[in-house]
């Protein structure tokens, strides 16, 4: 994802402002009797703000690495909302939550990580709560091992130009890796700009 800076220095992500409403109108049917949602690799911080602000019966909780947390401090801080709290550091290869969630979202991350990373990504929400867990997974998937446009693709090429160990993630080792976890798909909604964004839940 390019980030660019306001004057004020916040970081701002355009993708953020193309994609959220596209993907609220899934996280609004999927999270609609979720009370508390961890966000992992919140990035800026700007879905977190937007997705708190239009679901005001739920606690949205961002996350991220550490050296990404002020960006989304600053975020977090102006939006001054309720039910938005400050980001908590988290890092998928051993952070320890210390409270339940019954939802987690994540958003254009599993493309830009390794594989390792991905794997341990689905630890987490596993460990967050005995009771039911909604997961929801925004970005670009394959399918069949086949990209699914020419631009997903192209993306491709520049994600391995930026870091070898990221890539384009199968559909089918998502769903086993879900499936490992306990979590079985709800949906697999169609998105703009050749993304999908997949509800799985955790009974």
């Amino acid at each position: 994802m390019i980030l660019s800076t306001t004057k004020q220095q916040k970081p701002v992500a355009p993708a953020c402002e193309r994609n959220r409403d596209p993907i609220l109108s899934v996280l609004k049917s999927a999270f609609a009797n979720v009370k508390h949602v961890l966000e992992i690799g919140s990035g800026t911080g700007e879905h977190g703000v937007y997705f708190a602000e239009h679901m005001p019966w739920l606690e949205w909780q961002c996350s991220d690495v550490k050296e990404n947390l002020p960006g989304i401090e600053m975020w977090v801080e102006e939006a001054d909302l309720s039910n938005l709290p400050v980001p908590i550091e988290l890092d998928v290869t051993g952070t320890c939550i210390n409270r339940n969630y019954d939802a987690v979202f994540t958003a254009n991350t599993l493309h830009i990580i390794s594989t390792t990373l991905v794997e341990d990504f689905f630890r987490v929400p596993g460990s967050i709560s005995n009771n039911d867990v909604a997961l929801v997974i925004y970005g670009p998937f394959n399918y069949n091992g086949e990209f699914t446009s020419e631009s997903n693709a192209q993306f491709e090429l520049w994600l391995k130009q930026r870091d070898p160990l990221s890539g384009i993630r199968d559909f089918e080792w998502i769903k086993q890796l879900a499936n490992n976890a306990g979590f079985h798909l709800i949906k697999d909604h169609e998105m703009p700009a050749n993304n999908r964004c997949l509800h799985w839940q955790r009974d």
